[in-house]
């Protein structure tokens, strides 16, 4: 019995229009599954499209959109934390919870139920690793645990951190054995052909783009946030601070930009098709029905 639905794909694939239907159809409220849309102020570069979650006059209640400030770095430890809340909200509402989002990392984290803790820094452990190469740090590591997740080593400084995690596990063994809810999620895929794909990012990074986008980026420098700040998240931040900045042209910037979100997008991909080989079931369906036909094909998988 599934206790979830999810709806991912790739950017620019209509997810949130396909999540706000479904959800409209069978009582469901949405959690946002999207690293950058936690960030308040951030609205136009991180795809919100608020009134899509009116449907039919509807309000569809949504979670984890606009609960931190910009500026801050939140965590995977907080989304999956916060994910459960949201849940438990949404349950106690007598409401049907749909996962809506293109955050591999987050969507996987909240599906498997990682043990996750806020593990704290540990200076002196980080001193002693200081000097390791990324080689040293990776058998260090396959000390802790079978090395399944690449993920965790293909920086110094991730593989630092997970052996700080792994450490703080082997020390702290009642923090392993965390139990978390049972998610049993149905998931929904949209699937778009590479080159529709590439047409709807270039469309709507041009619209963005005309609705404002920069002056949101200079509003948010204007309000005192960092431009290392707006760099560290990416894409339309990161380059639309360097053209502010005058690092680039606003055509170097544009097109940049657009090779980033495509390059993007295919990670994006990799990573959903990563999950299938990894055990998920992904229902893809084609994100380019008509409305009607993709809420029946929806209701069909779900209901089947």
């Amino acid at each position: 019995m599934y206790n979830l639905i999810t709806i991912l794909g790739p950017t620019a694939s209509g997810k949130t229009s396909a999540a706000t239907a479904l959800a409209a159809k069978i009582g469901g409220e949405i959690i946002s599954a999207d690293s950058r849309q936690i960030y308040r102020k951030m609205d136009i570069g991180t795809g919100k499209d608020i009134s899509e979650y009116i449907v039919d006059n509807q309000q569809i209640p949504y979670h984890l959109i606009d609960i931190a400030e910009a500026g801050y770095k939140y965590n995977l430890y907080e989304y999956q934390r916060d994910f459960l809340l949201a849940l438990e909200k949404i349950e106690q509402n007598g409401a049907f919870p749909i996962l809506c989002g293109g955050t591999g990392l987050y969507i996987e984290a909240a599906l498997k139920g990682y043990r996750l803790t806020e593990v704290p820094v540990n200076e002196t452990l980080r001193k002693s690793l200081e000097n390791k190469t990324l080689i040293e740090l990776r058998t260090i590591l396959a000390k802790y645990k079978k090395l399944h997740n690449s993920t965790d080593t293909e920086t110094v400084k991730r593989a630092v951190r997970a052996i700080e995690i792994a450490d703080y596990y082997a020390l702290n063994p009642i923090e392993s054995k965390k139990t978390y809810p049972k998610i049993n999620s149905l998931i929904i895929g949209l699937d778009i052909s590479r080159d529709e794909r590439r047409k709807k990012i270039s469309e709507r990074l041009k619209i963005r783009l005309e609705n404002g986008m920069i002056d949101e980026v200079k509003n948010l420098l204007d309000s005192g946030i960092s431009a290392e700040d707006l760099i560290y998240y990416g894409l339309e931040y990161k380059f639309i601070t360097h053209y502010i900045l005058g690092d680039i042209s606003y055509n170097e910037m544009f097109a940049q930009l657009e090779i980033a979100i495509h390059q993007f997008a295919k990670r994006q991909m990799t990573w959903f098709r990563g999950m299938e080989k990894r055990g998920f079931t992904i229902h893809w369906i084609n994100a380019l029905l008509p409305k009607e036909a993709m809420i029946e094909e929806m209701l069909r998988i779900v209901i089947q």
